[in-house]
């Protein structure tokens, strides 16, 4: 083996260990038995929403599990590929298993970005909310561009989504979404999406073809588990009904069942029309506004603890640039991640710049 293949793999070996102390095997298989016992009961699904996080931790720990022993059983088998292609002359061997190197530390470093999610919240499945900004119509459709790349996202992951509400805009785009994204650390994982997204392009509604920079923002929250203890009292809220609606107006149901809650106090406005009878969509409405709430206090913590460390943050400022033209580009404006690919960037393929997104946040707590 030549010594860039050995020096790669002795690297590759120590960050597969580290992986592994932070996650603790014996611990992660105690949980997936002690878990396979409760989703074995008879039971079990008595209480549904307890046995859907069962059976969800339980794949999700499984998950985890069976991924590690894949990479440790990739990165054993690679010094015989290496000996038996290099015994046997064979370039093309030899090839393969350069090739297997590099997958494998693509793999390797991606799950351990995974490790450096140790937040208060970020375990929790995720809320995220898009919203246009500056830039009218083209505003309005770059938002729905972010929502369809996130759905993608999650869709290429196989995490299951739900669309609580879709606001359209009246001529292209959406004014507002807010989905849910239901898997073990959603939230930790997009929380570097918020922010302020920048587009630039030619426009597709300007009949003289002109560039056209337009804005959207993209806001995560934790979703709410019942012992976040969020107060939220009734004389706070003002309840609106509506009829729900789709794209250029379009009533999408005959009664009045979309609904719109006001938190009085903060000025929060949340709505869902997803479900088709009021009461369903109440209840939705109301874990979105708990999530919102929960958010709202875990920033003012954070802004209280930067004061006290005489530190900024520019969460929630520009983040990053999707540029179509006069050049193709994406890129992030606190890592400096970019690539040349923006169709593949907008048809969900954004797994790097969270990674870098990451690391970046981890360092900027380091260093603070």
């Amino acid at each position: 083996m030549n010594p860039d293949a050995a020096a790669d793999l002795k690297e590759l070996t120590t960050t597969l260990e580290s992986i592994e102390a932070v996650t603790d095997l014996p611990a992660l298989r105690a949980e997936i038995d002690d878990l396979s016992g409760q989703a074995g009961q008879p039971d079990l699904w008595n209480d549904t929403e307890a046995a859907q996080k069962v059976t969800s931790r339980l794949a999700h720990a499984q998950g985890d599990l069976r991924r590690l022993e894949e990479l440790r059983r990739r990165l054993e088998d690679l010094p015989v590929l290496y000996e038996l292609a290099e015994d046997e002359g064979d370039e093309a061997a030899i090839a393969d298993a350069d090739a297997e190197r590099a997958k494998l530390r693509e793999d390797i470093f991606s799950l351990e970005v995974r490790t450096l999610l140790s937040g208060e919240y970020d375990q929790r499945e995720a809320l995220v909310t898009i919203r246009s900004e500056a830039g009218g119509v083209d505003a309005a459709d770059f938002a729905e561009m972010l929502m369809r790349m996130y759905l993608r996202w999650a869709e290429r992951h196989g995490y299951p989504v739900d669309v609580y509400d879709t606001s359209y805009a009246e001529e292209a785009g959406i004014k507002s979404a807010t989905f849910a994204v239901h898997t073990p650390f959603a939230y930790g994982t997009l929380s570097v999406e918020q922010g302020t997204h920048r587009l630039v392009r030619i426009s597709p509604f300007d009949n003289q073809a002109r560039r056209q920079t337009s804005f959207a923002g993209v806001e995560v929250a934790p979703v709410v588990e019942t012992s976040d203890h969020v107060d939220i009292d009734e004389k706070e809220l003002r309840v609106d009904v509506y009829r729900s609606s789709g794209p250029g107006g379009q009533g999408v149901n005959t009664t009045d069942s979309a609904v719109r809650l006001t938190h009085l106090p903060t000025g929060i406005v949340v709505s869902c029309q997803n479900e088709r009878s009021q009461i369903q969509n109440k209840a939705s409405a109301m874990v979105v506004l708990q999530a919102k709430l929960l958010e709202r206090r875990r920033q003012e913590e954070r802004a209280l603890m930067d004061s006290l460390k005489d530190t900024g943050s520019s969460w929630g400022n520009q983040m990053r640039s999707y540029v179509l033209h006069p050049y193709q580009m994406v890129k992030d404006l606190r890592t400096e991640h970019e690539v040349g690919n923006p169709s593949a960037v907008l048809d969900g393929d954004i797994d790097g710049f969270i990674e870098a997104g990451i690391r970046w946040r981890r360092n900027q707590a380091a260093e603070s």
